[in-house]
């Protein structure tokens, strides 16, 4: 097993373009009633936000932001899977819950890939566990002697405690050193991230400047009352009265 790191250098930052790209079309298909639906108006009124810019960029902020990981979060997973397919041969596996298998050494290997160690509620996390279990059991039954081994992966972050139920779970550099063998792999994929990051920035950040614009000027003119001040009863009634929002 031999890391090749010209090969995830190209592939970062070839791909890496296609999360900046996504990014950018996520923020010009947000529509502000959209954002006003999904955001909690009680915490802006609690932080004191009487301002509409102020209210505006904070719901859009926090709303970016979820977004923004789970773009990147499927970008690293993505990165993990090409990993796990060009330096451990692997392949996509038909078990449910299970993103790739391989074989090595003496050990077959079930690997579900997620982004971050905190990745899923306790229901979502036993799914998981049953899902490598039966994947195990089938795969003994077709092979008898056979060596399987669940892994849950996760590009960033650190469990000091990897021995689950039915899998190990490996974080950050333990997760990337388990795919590559290399125990510096974890840092080595930082620079390529950057590429062409200022330029994509600065697209960003001028669309999205005109977005706030444009969301501000609707947003005064539905939620201040006459004298500028922000209307709370009316902004609250639009995003939890009962029925069809206004």
């Amino acid at each position: 097993m031999k890391t090749d790191l010209q090969t995830i250098e190209k592939f970062v930052a070839e791909n890496i373009g296609a999360f900046h790209a996504r990014r950018l079309e996520k923020l010009r298909g947000m529509k502000i009633n959209e954002v006003l639906l999904r955001r909690n108006p009680y915490l802006y009124k609690a932080k004191n936000l009487e301002v509409a810019h102020d209210i505006v960029k904070a719901m859009y902020d926090d709303f970016l932001t979820q977004q923004e990981r789970t773009l990147f979060g499927q970008f690293l997973e993505n990165l993990a899977l090409f990993i796990g397919k060009t330096i451990c041969g692997g392949h996509k596996s038909a078990a449910e819950g299970v993103d790739l298998e391989f074989g090595r050494e003496d050990a077959h290997y079930l690997v579900s890939v997620k982004s971050g160690p905190n990745w899923g509620n306790s229901g979502q996390v036993n799914k998981q566990a049953e899902n490598f279990a039966k994947a195990k059991r089938v795969m003994r039954q077709n092979e008898k002697n056979i060596n399987v081994r669940a892994v849950l992966g996760c590009c960033y972050g650190r469990d000091n405690n990897p021995h689950k139920n039915h899998f190990d779970k490996y974080c950050g550099q333990a997760f990337w050193r388990f795919l590559s063998g290399d125990d510096d792999l974890y840092l080595n994929i930082v620079r390529p991230l950057g590429h062409d990051a200022q330029k994509r920035n600065d697209e960003f950040n001028k669309s999205y400047a005109k977005l706030l614009n444009r969301a501000t000027t609707d947003f005064t003119q539905r939620f201040c009352d006459d004298s500028g001040a922000i209307d709370w009863n009316k902004l609250v009634a639009f995003n939890s009265k009962e029925g069809k929002p206004e």
